[in-house]
């Protein structure tokens, strides 16, 4: 067993965000969000579920047009197919992100 910490080795990049992967198991990726406080204004529009924490800082999202402020223990679920820009972060914000992939069906062989 190999213990990781979230808060462990989290400099913020000196732009944009960068992305961990903490577990990757069946459909389900865990992952960690270190943000800078000058992000690249991309929408994502995912083909999976996703639910995001902001464990540390804060953040301006708009999602689906509507724009949303978070705060360190703010969480939110965003459905497949859901239009969400990261607008601005607090330099060193720290995100967990659950994405649920499609579970993948395997035929009898």
């Amino acid at each position: 067993m190999q213990i990781r910490n979230l808060f462990n080795d989290a400099a913020p990049p000196s732009d944009g965000e960068r992305f961990e992967s903490f577990l990757e198991i069946r459909n389900l990726v865990i992952e960690r969000i270190v943000s800078s406080s000058k992000i690249e204004h991309t929408e994502y529009v995912q083909l999976h579920d996703e639910w995001v924490a902001l464990l540390q800082g804060r953040a301006l999202l708009v999602v689906e047009g509507e724009t949303l402020t978070l705060g360190a223990g703010d969480s939110l679920f965003l459905p497949a197919g859901t239009p969400h820009t990261v607008q601005s972060a607090s330099d060193g914000a720290v995100w967990l992100a659950i994405h649920l992939h499609e579970q993948v069906h395997l035929q009898p062989g």
